[in-house]
């Protein structure tokens, strides 16, 4: 007999929470399988951090909102999985606590735009860049221009999207050039998703 759809879904949601899909395709892929310290900056109420914590992954969590930072940690209760506050940080991401190369992987998703200009963008980069370990994994998804530069007051810069919400965007320029001056390598091509003409999501995948 086949499992209703409610029934599947709802697996689905226990073992991998809200889980970014390109994050999903990266952990499928193996990326993951050798990268067990993580940081998760700008964790949000966890999403992304659910299958993480069940598997063991030495897990660590980011964000300027106290609530989010909390959500983690009631998340990690829930599962029943220790989480030392050391591996917890309320604050910006332009200034973590954590010495230079502590993560295997660090995962910023839909976060990068919320930067206020450049220069806050560029410091949340490099950050991040300093914590993560040689041959470490960089994975962000945030809003760019790309596809929909038509449609902007700018390519680069904070805009207005057509969707109505106002975020800091950068184009595929901005990415490689960033990419060359971290020093980093991008072991998938830059992947975009346009929503419709509405606002385009960018996949950003660097090894160090």
């Amino acid at each position: 007999m086949l499992p209703s759809a409610t029934t599947v879904s709802l697996d689905l949601q226990a073992e991998f929470g809200g889980l970014d899909i390109y994050l999903f395709d990266q952990l499928q892929r193996g990326r993951f399988d050798r990268r067990a310290r993580i940081l998760d900056a700008g964790c949000g109420a966890g999403r992304n951090l659910v299958y993480l914590l069940r598997r063991g992954f030495e897990v660590h969590a980011a964000d300027a909102s106290s609530r989010s930072v909390d959500s983690v940690r009631q998340l990690a209760g829930a599962l029943r999985v220790e989480l030392p506050e050391q591996r917890l940080h309320h604050g910006s991401l332009d200034a973590l606590p954590w010495p230079d190369g502590s993560f295997d992987a660090v995962i910023c998703s839909a976060v990068l735009h919320f930067a206020h200009d450049a220069a806050d963008w560029a410091a949340m980069v490099r950050e991040l860049w300093r914590v993560l370990a040689r041959g470490g994994l960089f994975f962000a998804r945030l809003a760019t221009s790309i596809g929909i530069e038509s449609r902007l007051t700018a390519a680069v810069g904070r805009v207005l999207l057509p969707d109505g919400s106002e975020r800091y965007v950068v184009d595929e320029a901005t990415l490689l050039e960033t990419t060359a001056a971290l020093g980093g390598t991008l072991i998938d091509p830059i992947k975009t998703t346009n929503v419709q003409n509405l606002r385009c999501m960018t996949t950003w995948v660097l090894e160090k």
